[in-house]
């Protein structure tokens, strides 16, 4: 694997399958950055930040991302399906994530802060001690899921059956037990 970049910043680059590279990124910071559809298989990424960058369609199966953070980003239908996902860290604030999938991923200790994750498949994923902090999690799908210990306080529109996921000591707001009581069509007043 080449090296490509150590300790740079990119600023306003659309990205396209000719200008990017695939290689190593290391300690760089990408802002206003587009990688719209773009494949990502075979980049390496870590200890990056992505800002106000928009990789909605991007194929990140076969890209790392170690320790990235993600502020204000577009990842509309992305498909985190990566087969080891070892080789994703990441955190995410105040992004898109709507339409995005996580099955089968480890994803212990996420952090998702402020992002819209309406419709996003978490199906089969490993979300112990993750964070929802002022989440949409709108349609999102939590079906076989480990939610131990995960925190959805200030999370909306959770929705989730406790028959179908694991959710021993997970932290909700009384606001949000409607979400876990949907499938018994109940009519929960003030």
């Amino acid at each position: 694997m080449n090296s490509v970049a150590y300790n740079q910043t990119f600023q306003n680059v659309e990205f396209n399958a000719q200008s990017f590279e695939i290689g190593e990124y290391e300690a760089c910071v990408f802002e206003n950055c587009d990688f719209v559809n773009l494949n990502l298989y075979g980049a390496q990424f870590t200890d990056c930040e992505f800002f106000k960058c928009n990789l909605s369609g991007a194929k990140v199966n076969g890209a790392a991302f170690r320790d990235a953070r993600f502020s204000d980003c577009k990842l509309m239908g992305v498909q985190f399906t990566l087969h080891n996902d070892k080789l994703f860290q990441a955190q995410f604030e105040n992004c898109n994530l709507q339409l995005s999938a996580f099955p089968k991923m480890s994803l212990k200790k996420m952090q998702f802060l402020q992002c819209n994750l309406r419709e996003v498949d978490f199906t089969s994923a490993e979300l112990t001690e993750a964070s929802f902090d002022g989440c949409d999690l709108l349609g999102a799908t939590f079906v076989d899921s480990n939610l131990e210990k995960a925190d959805f306080r200030n999370a909306v529109n959770v929705a989730l059956d406790p028959d179908q996921n694991r959710i021993k000591k997970a932290k909700f707001s009384r606001d949000g037990l409607a979400g876990l009581l949907q499938k018994y069509q109940l009519d929960i007043g003030p």
